[in-house]
């Protein structure tokens, strides 16, 4: 995947991820499920902001999950950061997507 370009205090961006098994290409049913992407910078052990899928859609099923920028989440340095994608299912089992997101945030003019 490539990265995705982001211009620091933005809140319109949003990303559009649809959650597949490796193995077979099945979407995931997030019906029910909570999404987040947690986001931290590239090298740190601390995350700069958590999103929540934002999709209440039928697509859910189809494995889609939409993530929102709101006020203050690109408030954070410029630099190079990762996402992580986390599901937890209405059973309260969690599964992490093992593939990353990249970003890279600059500074507004």
């Amino acid at each position: 995947m490539s990265t995705i370009n982001l211009v620091q205090g933005d809140t319109g961006p949003q990303i559009k991820v649809t959650v597949t098994r490796e193995g077979t290409g099945e979407a995931v049913d997030l019906r029910g499920a909570t999404v987040r992407l947690k986001v931290r910078k590239r090298g740190a052990s601390s995350l700069a902001f958590t999103l929540l899928n934002i999709n209440v859609s039928d697509t859910l099923q189809d494995g889609v999950a939409i993530f929102a920028f709101a006020e203050g989440d690109l408030d954070v340095d410029p630099g190079n950061y990762q996402g992580e994608i986390e599901i937890t299912f209405e059973d309260s089992t969690v599964e992490t997507i093992y593939e990353t997101l990249d970003f890279f945030v600059r500074e507004d003019f």
